[in-house]
């Protein structure tokens, strides 16, 4: 029988969470909780563990100790329900180059099993001032618009977890003020996110959880 999620309890939480790599423990007992319409501000310094710790949260690691919960269900146990409400999207810029803007954004969706008709695809390229790139090769953009091609899936697929590692790197302050206002909007919708960012995140106040 497949779980129920219950979304009236909190959305995304940790018990007792511990990661080692190597010989070294990065964090352990860690607790948190991300409610629906809240995100959460992960920080420290470069290796003290904060991708390590959002690709537990993500699933896309195992850790060493403790329990990542969604509505109070490992997420262990989810399955496919998992990955259709999270969305991990990592530090580097994950598209194919030698596909254009609109095709790695088809070829997402298709992997997500969440296709997005070309009129929603075009509508994110739009919006995150790629109007008129929708069909060139990715290899011949910049950093900041292949970045912005990535940043695009969070319009085109419709997730209650973004789960975004150091989002605005290689952005320009336009495209910061795009994403800001995108995230925002998820948040206002019910929606929760973990960011880790470097720089100041331009968003109402969030948790913060310094590492």
């Amino acid at each position: 029988m497949p779980l129920r999620l219950q979304h009236n309890r909190l959305m995304l939480s940790s018990v007792n969470l511990s990661c080692v790599r190597g010989e070294r423990t990065l964090f352990t007992g860690l607790g948190l909780s991300v409610a629906p319409g809240q995100w959460l501000h992960v920080r420290g310094a470069n290796g003290c563990g904060k991708t390590s710790l959002l690709r537990l949260l993500a699933g896309l690691s195992r850790p060493e100790a403790g329990d990542v919960l969604w509505a109070g269900e490992p997420i262990a146990q989810l399955g496919a329900a998992w990955r259709r409400v999270m969305l991990f999207l990592g530090h580097h810029a994950a598209v194919k180059d030698d596909l254009t803007a609109r095709e790695n954004l088809a070829l997402a969706g298709a992997l997500d099993d969440c296709n997005a008709s070309d009129a929603d695809v075009t509508t994110a390229l739009h919006r995150f001032g790629l109007k008129g790139r929708e069909d060139l090769p990715v290899r011949v953009m910049s950093a900041g618009q292949k970045r912005r091609v990535l940043l695009a899936r969070l319009q085109t697929r419709k997730a209650s977890l973004w789960i975004l590692d150091e989002p605005f790197t290689a952005l320009d302050t336009k495209a910061v003020e795009m994403l800001s206002d995108l995230v925002g909007e998820h948040l206002a919708a019910g929606g929760c996110a973990v960011i880790t960012s470097h720089q100041p995140v331009p968003l109402a106040s969030g948790k913060v959880l310094d590492l």
